[in-house]
């Protein structure tokens, strides 16, 4: 039986907005658990976690059923790729060393069973306002990031997660799909296949909306959310689908 090739993105565990986080673990443990037998490569598009900060001798708690279900997924054979986001963005070496597992930070390239897709979590593509670009940038640098280290946990997390609520509570979670000539990831996509020709699939996260639209030759796959709706992709070497998931 041939392997396949799963997506996720934007299950932003441990966040404020959930109902029941515990709940929402479970869940995407047991999804994870159900993709061991059949999955080659499980790639995770960014925002995983609602937050995360790994420090150089210590972990922040919690998320023990889901990383043990990475654990089991790797145990397995299966290949794991994190691609981080706009909320995990500090993923470093403590997850990668010890589940074993593939993080990226930023987009790339990738021919999967024959097929060639552009990944990433899409929060970098497009027209970005300054400040956002300002953000992104203070939190990749490495002496802010070494600053940050020093503060206690018992600071940084309460702060971190209050961050989170507070930019969501002026917005909705999902944000209305606003089509392809309005869209920055659409539009990113339409203008790299002029250059790129070769791309099959453009597969995101971020938008926190499921989306599988052509683009040109090419088709733009977003990969939706795990806060109210859960979704996934799937390609099996011809096929990419999105697809709804419910835990049994």
């Amino acid at each position: 039986m041939s392997k396949l090739v799963y997506f996720i993105s934007d299950l932003h565990l441990g966040s404020n907005c959930l109902a029941d986080k515990r709940a929402a673990e479970a869940r995407a443990a047991a999804f994870l658990l159900s993709i061991k037998d059949t999955a080659s490569d499980l790639y995770m598009m960014g925002d995983v976690l609602d937050y995360w900060y790994e420090y150089r001798t210590v972990a922040p708690r919690g998320y023990l059923r889901f990383f043990g279900a990475l654990t089991q997924l790797a145990d397995a054979g299966v290949r794991l790729h994190w691609y981080i986001g706009n909320h995990d963005i500090w993923l470093f070496d403590y997850l990668r060393d010890e589940i074993g597992m593939e993080v990226v930070d930023g987009w790339r390239v990738e021919t999967i069973l024959g097929k060639t897709f552009f990944l990433t979590h899409g929060d970098a593509v497009g027209r970005r306002s300054p400040s956002f670009r300002f953000i992104r940038s203070l939190f990749r640098n490495r002496l802010a990031q070494k600053m940050y280290a020093a503060i206690h946990p018992r600071w940084t997390i309460p702060f971190a997660h209050a961050w989170s609520s507070s930019s969501r509570s002026s917005k909705p979670i999902i944000h209305p799909w606003q089509g392809l000539d309005a869209e920055p990831q659409a539009l990113f996509a339409a203008d790299y296949l002029r250059t790129h020709p070769d791309i099959d699939y453009f597969v995101m996260g971020h938008r926190h909306v499921a989306i599988d639209e052509p683009v040109g030759t090419a088709r733009l796959v977003i990969l939706g959310e795990w806060i109210s709706s859960p979704t996934y992709a799937v390609f099996d070497g011809s096929t990419l689908r999105l697809l709804p998931w419910q835990m049994k």
